[in-house]
Protein backbone atom coordinates (compact mmCIF):
# COMPACT_ATOMS: atom_id res chain seq x y z
CA UNK A 1 0.00 0.00 0.00
CA UNK A 2 1.41 3.40 -0.96
CA UNK A 3 0.30 6.35 1.15
CA UNK A 4 2.14 9.67 1.24
CA UNK A 5 1.27 12.57 3.55
CA UNK A 6 1.64 16.10 2.14
CA UNK A 7 3.67 17.09 5.22
CA UNK A 8 6.29 14.44 4.46
CA UNK A 9 6.67 14.90 0.69
CA UNK A 10 9.63 17.04 -0.43
CA UNK A 11 8.90 20.09 -2.57
CA UNK A 12 10.55 20.77 -5.90
CA UNK A 13 10.24 23.44 -8.57
CA UNK A 14 8.67 22.47 -11.90
CA UNK A 15 9.89 23.80 -15.22
CA UNK A 16 6.97 26.32 -15.27
CA UNK A 17 8.09 27.82 -11.93
CA UNK A 18 5.50 26.41 -9.53
CA UNK A 19 6.48 24.61 -6.34
CA UNK A 20 4.97 21.14 -6.16
CA UNK A 21 4.85 18.21 -3.81
CA UNK A 22 4.35 15.04 -5.81
CA UNK A 23 2.06 12.87 -3.74
CA UNK A 24 1.75 9.88 -6.07
CA UNK A 25 3.56 9.01 -9.30
CA UNK A 26 5.78 6.31 -10.77
CA UNK A 27 8.72 7.84 -8.86
CA UNK A 28 7.29 7.08 -5.41
CA UNK A 29 4.45 4.56 -5.74
CA UNK A 30 2.84 1.80 -7.77
CA UNK A 31 1.04 4.42 -9.91
CA UNK A 32 2.34 4.08 -13.48
CA UNK A 33 0.19 6.24 -15.78
CA UNK A 34 -0.54 9.50 -13.96
CA UNK A 35 0.65 11.75 -11.16
CA UNK A 36 -1.00 13.69 -8.36
CA UNK A 37 0.73 16.70 -6.83
CA UNK A 38 -0.08 19.73 -4.73
CA UNK A 39 1.15 22.97 -6.31
CA UNK A 40 1.72 26.28 -4.54
CA UNK A 41 2.15 29.81 -5.84
CA UNK A 42 2.87 32.82 -3.61
CA UNK A 43 0.77 35.98 -3.75
CA UNK A 44 1.28 37.75 -7.08
CA UNK A 45 3.22 34.87 -8.66
CA UNK A 46 2.36 33.17 -11.93
CA UNK A 47 3.61 30.16 -13.78
CA UNK A 48 5.44 30.64 -17.05
CA UNK A 49 3.11 30.13 -20.03
CA UNK A 50 3.65 26.58 -21.18
CA UNK A 51 2.07 23.48 -22.66
CA UNK A 52 2.50 19.73 -22.46
CA UNK A 53 2.63 17.83 -25.78
CA UNK A 54 1.63 14.52 -24.14
CA UNK A 55 0.02 15.14 -20.75
CA UNK A 56 -3.49 16.23 -19.99
CA UNK A 57 -3.89 17.99 -16.66
CA UNK A 58 -6.58 18.68 -14.10
CA UNK A 59 -6.11 21.54 -11.63
CA UNK A 60 -8.33 21.52 -8.54
CA UNK A 61 -8.17 24.74 -6.50
CA UNK A 62 -7.87 24.10 -2.75
CA UNK A 63 -7.32 27.65 -1.45
CA UNK A 64 -6.67 31.11 -2.79
CA UNK A 65 -7.87 32.81 -5.95
CA UNK A 66 -6.31 32.97 -9.37
CA UNK A 67 -6.76 33.89 -13.00
CA UNK A 68 -6.48 30.89 -15.30
CA UNK A 69 -5.39 31.38 -18.89
CA UNK A 70 -5.88 28.72 -21.56
CA UNK A 71 -5.15 29.77 -25.10
CA UNK A 72 -7.09 33.03 -25.59
CA UNK A 73 -9.46 32.41 -22.66
CA UNK A 74 -9.12 33.96 -19.17
CA UNK A 75 -11.23 33.03 -16.17
CA UNK A 76 -11.08 33.78 -12.44
CA UNK A 77 -11.00 30.62 -10.33
CA UNK A 78 -11.16 29.77 -6.64
CA UNK A 79 -11.66 26.99 -4.11
CA UNK A 80 -13.69 24.09 -5.47
CA UNK A 81 -13.03 24.87 -9.14
CA UNK A 82 -11.70 22.03 -11.32
CA UNK A 83 -9.93 23.02 -14.53
CA UNK A 84 -9.40 20.69 -17.51
CA UNK A 85 -6.24 21.33 -19.56
CA UNK A 86 -5.92 19.25 -22.74
CA UNK A 87 -2.51 18.32 -24.18
CA UNK A 88 -0.99 20.99 -26.41
CA UNK A 89 -2.96 23.93 -24.95
CA UNK A 90 -0.84 26.87 -23.76
CA UNK A 91 -1.77 27.74 -20.18
CA UNK A 92 -0.76 29.82 -17.18
CA UNK A 93 -2.15 30.37 -13.70
CA UNK A 94 -1.67 33.66 -11.81
CA UNK A 95 -2.27 34.04 -8.07
CA UNK A 96 -4.48 37.14 -7.89
CA UNK A 97 -5.45 36.74 -4.23
CA UNK A 98 -4.09 37.81 -0.86
CA UNK A 99 -2.94 34.34 0.24
CA UNK A 100 -0.84 31.52 -1.14
CA UNK A 101 -2.59 29.67 -3.97
CA UNK A 102 -2.77 25.91 -3.40
CA UNK A 103 -4.13 23.47 -5.94
CA UNK A 104 -3.98 19.81 -6.84
CA UNK A 105 -2.55 18.92 -10.21
CA UNK A 106 -3.26 15.55 -11.79
CA UNK A 107 -1.27 14.71 -14.94
CA UNK A 108 -1.75 11.76 -17.28
CA UNK A 109 0.80 10.57 -18.20
CA UNK A 110 2.76 11.65 -15.11
CA UNK A 111 4.46 15.04 -14.93
CA UNK A 112 7.89 15.15 -16.56
CA UNK A 113 10.12 18.21 -17.10
CA UNK A 114 10.74 17.12 -20.71
CA UNK A 115 6.98 17.24 -21.45
CA UNK A 116 6.84 20.93 -20.44
CA UNK A 117 7.43 23.41 -23.25
CA UNK A 118 7.88 27.02 -22.07
CA UNK A 119 6.33 29.68 -24.28
CA UNK A 120 7.44 33.07 -22.77
CA UNK A 121 10.63 32.05 -20.99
Amino acid sequence: MHIHNINEVPAFRTKDGSEIRELLAHRNSCIANQSLAEARLPVGARTTRHYHPRAEEIYYILSGTARMEQGEELQDVGPGDAIAIPPGVVHQIHNTGSEELRFLCCCAPAYEHDDTILVDA
